[in-house]
C-alpha cells in the first residue's frame, strides 16, 4: 500500500510509524504547517503537500489516513471514497450523525473501504476480554461499566476540541466515543440512552468536560459511562460483568498506567480469587489496527470498526446530548449495516 497521511501532528506520526512497521509506504503527507511538514518528511522520507485534494487526485495513492480536526473528516473521506481510495479516518468520523451517515452511503457506492479509528479494540487486554465475553465464559452479560478521562492540558480552553463548530461535541465525542464503541462491540446494539453532560472543570461552555450516561442494550444489560476532561489523573477502567464471572481492563499504558486484565469467576462458596495479567510492552494498538485495515482493503470486506460503527457511536453520543437537554430517556433505532 502507498499511503497518504493528512495531518502531520502527533496522531499522524503514530499512524505513519504503524504503516512503516507493517511494511507499507508513507508516500505523501499533507498539512498546512510548514514546520510539521518538514519534520514529517524528514522522518518518513515522503513527499509533501499543503492541499489534501492532491492525495485524492494522485493515482499512485492506495489509501488515505485522515488525522485532521473533525470538521474536515466527512468532506475528505467522501472525496477519497469517490476516487476509490481506502480510508482510515480518526474518530469521530464526523461532527454529527447526518454527516456520518453521508460517509456510510459513500462507502456503499465505492469500491473502497472506510475504517473508523477505534484503536482501543486492539489493546491486548481489551482484545482478551472480548474473547472471554465471546466464548461464553463470563455467562450472560449483566452490565458493562467504563470510566475514561484525562487532565486536559495548559490552555485547554483554546484547543480546537472545545469548539463545537469544529468538533461537534466535547469530551463525550472525544474519549467517550471509544467507550460507546466498546459497549456496542461487546454487548450488541443499544436501544435506549439516558445521560447528563456538564461543564464543571474548564471554562469551555457550551462544550462539556464531563458526561454521565446509562445505556440499555437490546439484549437487556446496562452500560454505564463517566468520561471526563477534569480527571486530574488519567484513568481508563473498563469492566464487563456476566452471570458467571467478570473481566476488567485497567490502564492503557503510558500516563494511564500499565495495562492490566483482571478476571474472576462467580463462586459464592469459596474464598475470593482473581487472575491479573499485566501488559508492559509499548502500545501496539496502532499497528494491529493498521493490519486489520489492510486485510479488509485487500479482502474487499467491511473492516472491524466500520463507517457504520463510527456513525452508530456518534448516534449514541447525540442521544445522550438530547437526554441531557430534555431530562428524558431517548429511544434509539438503528438502520442496520
Amino acid at each position: 500500500m502507498r499511503v497518504a497521511i493528512i495531518g502531520a501532528g502527533r496522531q499522524g506520526n503514530r499512524r505513519a510509524k504503524a504503516v512503516q512497521e507493517c511494511g507499507d509506504e508513507v508516500a505523501l503527507v499533507v498539512d498546512t504547517v510548514p514546520a510539521l511538514l518538514e519534520q514529517f518528511a524528514s522522518t518518513y522520507g515522503c513527499a509533501v503537500s499543503t492541499d489534501w485534494k492532491e492525495a485524492v487526485k494522485d493515482n499512485g495513492i492506495d489509501a488515505i489516513i485522515i488525522c485532521t480536526p473533525n470538521d474536515t473528516h466527512a468532506e475528505i473521506s467522501i472525496a477519497a471514497l469517490r476516487a476509490n481510495k481506502h480510508v482510515l479516518c480518526e474518530k469521530p468520523i464526523a461532527r454529527n450523525p447526518d454527516e456520518a451517515w453521508g460517509m456510510v452511503e459513500a462507502v456503499r457506492s465505492s469500491k473502497a473501504v472506510l475504517k473508523c479509528g477505534f484503536n482501543l479494540r486492539y489493546h491486548p487486554a481489551i482484545a482478551e476480554a472480548k474473547k472471554l465475553a465471546d466464548s461464553g465464559k463470563l455467562g450472560k452479560l449483566i452490565f458493562i461499566r467504563c470510566r475514561y478521562g484525562n487532565t486536559g492540558r495548559p490552555d485547554f480552553n483554546k484547543d480546537w476540541r472545545v469548539n463545537l463548530g469544529i468538533s461537534g461535541g466535547g469530551e463525550l465525542m472525544d474519549q467517550g466515543l471509544h467507550a460507546m464503541d466498546l459497549f456496542r462491540w461487546f454487548g450488541g446494539e443499544i436501544n435506549e440512552a439516558t445521560g447528563y453532560t456538564a461543564t464543571l472543570g474548564w471554562d469551555i461552555k457550551p462544550a462539556e468536560d464531563n458526561a454521565f450516561a446509562l445505556f440499555r442494550a437490546v439484549a437487556g444489560h446496562i452500560c454505564s459511562l463517566h468520561t471526563s476532561w477534569s480527571e486530574w489523573r488519567n484513568i481508563f477502567s473498563f469492566e464487563v460483568f456476566g452471570s458467571e464471572g467478570y473481566a476488567k481492563v485497567e490502564g492503557l499504558g503510558g500516563s494511564y498506567g500499565y495495562e492490566k486484565l483482571i478476571t474472576g469467576k462467580k463462586d459464592l462458596t469459596n474464598p475470593f480469587s482473581e487472575s491479573v495479567t499485566e501488559f508492559k510492552e509499548e502500545d501496539r494498538s496502532w499497528r494491529e489496527e493498521w493490519k486489520e485495515f489492510i486485510a479488509a482493503a485487500k479482502g474487499k470486506r467491511t473492516p472491524l470498526g466500520s463507517a457504520y460503527d463510527g456513525w452508530a457511536a456518534i448516534k449514541l453520543a447525540y442521544a445522550v446530548y438530547d437526554s441531557s437537554r430534555s431530562g428524558k430517556s431517548v429511544k434509539l433505532e438503528f438502520k442496520g449495516e
